[in-house]
């Protein structure tokens, strides 16, 4: 297994890219849409990686600057569900984040939705008590936030019902070290 750019004149893995945007998320349920993604997230300012095994993309992270580079939005970050647990997401993590530090990049940040109830900070009023829900969240049906955690991760905050009524983004972030 390697971790390498993805470029877009490589059609196979900008295809199978594209496959595992529409296989995972609802937001690109269309080949269409998840290939338009694809193209907006190898734009010449972005970084973009994908893990290859045998020949193959298993994994794809992206991110694209913010603040005149000194932060960066990780968006996205998949990995096929039967090739998860076995350390493929932190690897890309860690080269997105060497990237990060190398192009300047301070902090990188995300928001890391909870649309399923898998989480405490769902169904609640996040206005109330606000800081105490984020301290004591729990993991309640394998919501990512917890593997980022292990990478080093923290909750910076919440952006209530931006899913729907009960249904928040949970942001998080994340200082470089310096190269």
């Amino acid at each position: 297994m390697k971790i390498v750019f993805l470029d877009k004149s490589n059609s196979l893995y900008f295809e199978e890219s594209a496959k595992l945007l529409q296989e995972n998320f609802e937001c690109w349920s269309d080949m269409q849409t998840a290939k338009d993604e694809i193209k907006k997230i190898c734009s010449s300012c972005n970084i973009t990686f994908v893990a290859v095994d045998e020949n193959h993309v298993i994994g794809l992270i992206g991110a694209h600057p913010q603040y005149d580079g000194n932060v960066w939005e990780m968006h996205p970050l998949v990995v096929r569900r039967e090739k998860q647990k076995n350390g493929i997401g932190k690897l890309l993590v860690n080269a997105l984040e060497v990237e990060v530090s190398k192009r300047g990049g301070i902090t990188i940040y995300f928001g890391t939705d909870d649309e399923s109830n898998s989480t405490t900070l769902s169904n609640t009023d996040i206005y109330e008590n606000t800081y105490d829900k984020i301290t004591n969240v729990i993991n309640l049906n394998r919501h990512p936030f917890e593997f980022y955690l292990k990478c080093g991760y923290k909750i910076v905050g919440i952006i209530p019902d931006a899913n729907g009524y009960g249904k928040p983004d949970i942001m998080m972030a994340k200082r470089m070290v310096r190269l």
